[in-house]
């Protein structure tokens, strides 16, 4: 049986509250400040004890060991009276308080200052809880992204169920198919014909028409076209100088080397310069969005291509005031996304199921994150 999802990170996040719960009350008990000083003093007593141990047994130095005595006791002494666990530091002062010191006295003090480390510990154990707490709400909320993710996939799928495959999209198949090829054909034409700089202003000036997404020409290249003879060659014969050895090249450019510094470095944008960025493809885009790009497609185009093009650029913005647009749209993109798995699914009310069980472990584990804490 595999886990769910959901299950798993609502146990592990109740799991790293209760954690974390228990460790605030264990604090609160006696508080932060009161469970700060017991911590200082036990580290203060272990370092005595490591300090002086050698010196201030058996035979040692009696100077060491009186040192010991008095800062062991003094700190003993100025210890709160409400400290928690202040027996156990009086209990261990009462142990090394001898005329006469061995190993095992401070082996005996060490033992009884142990039964201070759950106090000194919890402070640390509070902050371990804490970041325990915050991975499991950062990975439940991880978990959330990705619930949303597969709802919003499944909700998509969904309304593709409800679309009506007899619906006529040749209707909005035909035209944008018609303006697609036309646009493709008036680009490649441009390309082979049209100065190279030219085309790169044309290009340049789609920075004004953002749903027309060309990427900019690089400013060395138009500015090296634009001030050489060479700029009035095509790009494709711009990329086929390229290809030449630097002594043919000499036969066609006034100097090579600038050439290859202008063009050769950029022959990777010249070679991805096509008409995507012009076409609409199939499905089409969303009623706002194919009126708004229609809308620059119209006034790209009039500037390379001919008026029949144009004309049918001046049709995508129409298609889109239809009606029937989003219904034939919702319809295309059913036919043309849907694998025979997800009709299936959806025929069978798998996707349904699904939907319902992703919607309430949503919900579920986002009240587990809502949740106060204690403080």
């Amino acid at each position: 049986m595999v886990d769910d999802p959901v299950e798993t990170e609502l146990a592990v996040l109740q799991d790293a509250r209760e954690t974390y719960e228990g460790a605030v009350a264990d604090v609160e008990e006696h508080g932060r400040a009161r469970l700060e000083t017991v911590a200082e003093a036990l580290r203060h007593a272990r370092r005595l004890l490591d300090r002086y141990e050698g010196d201030a047994t058996g035979t040692g130095d009696f100077q060491a060991y009186v040192e010991f005595q008095g800062e062991f006791e003094t700190l003993v002494e100025d210890l709160p009276d409400d400290v928690p666990g202040r027996d156990a530091f009086e209990r261990a002062n009462e142990i090394v308080d001898q005329r006469r010191l061995s190993e095992d006295d401070f082996d005996r003090a060490r033992e009884t200052l142990s039964e201070l480390d759950d106090l000194a510990d919890r402070l640390s154990a509070r902050d371990d809880a804490v970041t325990e707490l915050e991975h499991a709400r950062r990975d439940a909320n991880r978990r959330l992204d990705e619930i949303d993710d597969r709802i919003e996939e499944l909700e998509r799928l969904q309304r593709f169920g409800d679309a009506d495959l007899s619906a006529p999209t040749a209707e909005l198949r035909e035209p944008v198919s018609a303006y697609d090829d036309a646009v493709r054909e008036a680009f490649e034409t441009f390309r082979r014909e049209a100065p190279a700089r030219e085309l790169l202003s044309v290009v340049a000036d789609t920075t004004h028409y953002p749903l027309v997404e060309f990427q900019s020409p690089p400013s060395d290249l138009r500015s090296y076209l634009a001030d050489t003879p060479v700029g009035e060659e095509s790009v494709t014969t711009l990329l086929e100088y390229e290809s030449y050895s630097a002594s043919k090249l000499d036969h066609y450019v006034s100097d090579a080397s600038a050439f290859q510094r202008a063009v050769g470095v950029h022959r990777g944008y010249l070679d991805r310069l096509g008409p995507e960025p012009l076409v609409v493809g199939w499905p089409p885009p969303a009623p706002g969005v194919l009126r708004a790009r229609g809308e620059e497609l119209v006034s790209v185009t009039a500037k390379f291509a001919d008026e029949s093009v144009v004309a049918r650029a001046r049709q995508l913005p129409r298609l889109a005031r239809r009606d029937d647009y989003d219904r034939l749209r919702t319809t295309a993109r059913a036919a043309t996304e849907l694998t025979d798995d997800q009709r299936d699914r959806l025929a069978s009310g798998e996707i349904d199921r699904e939907l319902s069980a992703l919607r309430d472990g949503r919900r579920r584990l986002s009240a587990a994150l809502e949740r106060r804490l204690l403080d």
